[in-house]
């Protein structure tokens, strides 16, 4: 019983650490990623459609990021929501391929990030957390059913918190790992 618990908190808490790592990869680095375009939609015949179903992306230097659209009379589409996106890039184009030029981030745009980076990795730890505690309550609430025993309750607690040290291990990682992308000059 004590098992089902511990493996549904387990999962529960690598979503956690997987929104994590998804949420890292919109963030900008040095270097230029397609997944920067993730999140923009583009009006489409009034459908909001991914970027990445209308062009090509491809990033051909460290610090460009290129759009081959399907069709050229989409362009001006694309540009428009890559610049509502905030992102800070301005699009170029040539009449078929859209061309986005990242500038280097400087010392201390770099050092904003990290901080923005150190945010969301204390959020994920709360959340770690509060899944830990849910956990913990479901278990005591067994005991108190009695369908598990006292010392059964103490091993499950043990057996939580060792998966929680190690899951708040991986967001520190995952924090140390994109914290030496975004300063990497």
């Amino acid at each position: 019983m004590t098992k089902d618990v511990i493996r549904n908190m387990g999962s529960h808490m690598d979503k956690t650490v997987d929104a994590l790592r998804k949420e890292y990869q919109k963030v900008r680095t040095g270097r230029a990623s397609t997944s920067l375009l993730d999140d923009i939609r583009v009006d489409y015949y009034g459908t909001p459609t991914p970027i990445n179903q209308l062009a090509t992306l491809a990033v051909p230097e460290p610090r460009t990021i290129t759009l081959q659209p399907w069709e050229a009379k989409i362009i001006p589409a694309i540009e428009k929501a890559i610049m509502n996106a905030n992102l800070g890039l301005t699009p170029s184009n040539d009449g078929r391929v859209i061309r986005l030029n990242l500038p280097p981030l400087t010392e201390e745009r770099r050092k904003e990030i990290v901080r923005q980076l150190r945010k969301v990795a204390e959020d994920a730890k709360v959340a770690v957390r509060n899944i830990r505690r849910d956990t913990i309550d479901e278990l005591k609430k067994l005991e108190k059913d009695k369908t598990i025993t006292e010392d059964d309750l103490k091993r499950a607690e043990k057996e939580v918190q060792d998966v929680t040290n190690a899951h708040v291990a991986k967001i520190d990682e995952v924090l140390n790992h994109k914290e030496k992308e975004v300063m990497e000059v």
